[in-house]
């Protein structure tokens, strides 16, 4: 990979941190005013739920999509710490073609279903579904490509294990 390749992922990288990080904060936020209006003021809102929870669902996709590094990812690998290098090759190509073969099979249906979408609104803010549900879209190829280059890696031999 070139130097112009790596600083364009790395600002990248760095940008999708940035949108996770105003997500927490949205999600903060919304949960202290809808604190403080309910027990300060009496005077409960409804859109600060709304906002919590989308917020929230677009932080845990778009973290997994696009911030959350292979090794950060929690996992049970009793049996892969066991195994020689070759084998934990092995079970990371098994693995990342069932994935890639899952989510490609599941993106037409995704994507019908969140066009679909566009036929609703968030209660509160208004929003159409679709937008909300877009994130999904997003998270769905980026495992996809994330899985397809762990494949390539343990074909390769070019892995971690």
């Amino acid at each position: 990979m070139t130097g112009l390749a790596r600083r364009v992922l790395a600002f990248g990288g760095r940008r999708a941190e940035n949108v996770l990080a105003a997500l927490l904060a949205a999600m903060f936020i919304a949960f202290v005013v809808q604190i403080v209006m309910r027990y300060v003021f009496n005077a409960p809102v409804g859109w600060t739920t709304e906002v919590s929870t989308l917020a929230w669902l677009w932080g845990v996709l778009w973290g997994a999509a696009l911030v959350l590094r292979e090794d950060e990812e929690i996992r049970f690998d009793i049996l892969y710490g066991a195994v020689p290098p070759g084998v934990r090759r092995v079970f990371d190509a098994i693995t990342g073609v069932a994935v890639v073969a899952i989510f490609t099979w599941s993106l037409p249906a995704v994507f019908d279903y969140v066009t679909f979408m566009k036929v609703e609104r968030a209660a509160y803010l208004g929003v159409r579904m679709d937008w909300l549900y877009s994130v999904y879209l997003v998270f769905a190829v980026a495992v996809i490509i994330r899985y397809a280059f762990i494949v390539w890696r343990a074909v390769s031999g070019a892995g971690r294990a």
